[in-house]
């Protein structure tokens, strides 16, 4: 009898022991489980968020691109804006003069979006500053010349000028607003985590200036 009862008491701990062990295996796989869910979580929001970062980054450098295309626009018109004033105003020498060296400045002031510096951005800006300086005195001077508002090349150009420096205004704009908008999200988390990781940094962006979201005055 004594052995029977042993052997049964036996059996229940082998039981118990069974299903402790099948228990501590099933807590054991979901918290497993549960770490690899977690990890790949974290994995595939941090690829999203990298992702998210370089579309970004690239809408920053290609509306950089834009800015400098608006800008090469306006350099474009001024040879023909300045031969055609100098065929009327052949006494403004000085005045045309500045603009040509103006112009010339400005033009060798290119900056590639990846070497966008506060420094470098400071540089072009003021190149360009000057040469929408050196265009308004410009222009000044072209309202003591009937002659010359009233030829119908330069009433063009005028017209063309003036309205790439509205383009100039609005592409600045859009530019700002992007370096914001990207300079924001890698200050927030998780974003700042894997800007730092992967090294993006801070975009510049324009500073405002007196006039410069208008266009030079053109008056018929």
């Amino acid at each position: 009898m004594q052995l029977i009862s042993f052997q049964f008491g036996e059996k229940l701990n082998s039981k118990s022991l069974l299903t402790n062990f099948v228990l501590i295996m099933k807590k054991t796989t979901i918290i497993l489980i549960s770490i690899i869910a977690v990890i790949v979580i974290v994995v595939f929001s941090g690829i999203s968020k990298y992702n998210q970062l370089v579309g970004l980054e690239e809408n920053v450098n290609s509306q950089w691109a834009n800015v400098e295309n608006q800008y090469q626009r306006r350099a474009d018109l001024i040879p023909n804006l300045v031969a055609t004033v100098k065929g009327y105003a052949t006494h403004e020498s000085e005045t045309l003069e500045s603009v040509i060296a103006a112009r010339a400045r400005a033009t060798q002031v290119t900056v590639n979006p990846d070497q966008l510096t506060p420094e470098k951005l400071q540089e072009f800006q003021a190149a360009q500053g000057q040469l929408s300086s050196a265009l308004g005195k410009l222009l000044m001077i072209t309202e003591n010349y009937p002659d010359l508002k009233a030829n119908q090349n330069f009433r063009d150009l005028q017209v063309q000028l003036e309205g790439t420096e509205n383009r100039i205004s609005t592409e600045r704009t859009r530019f700002n607003e992007m370096s914001n908008g990207f300079n924001s999200t890698i200050r927030r988390f998780p974003a700042n985590i894997i800007a730092s990781m992967f090294g993006f940094e801070k975009k510049v962006y324009f500073e405002a200036e007196a006039g410069s979201n208008q266009a030079p005055e053109v008056q018929f």
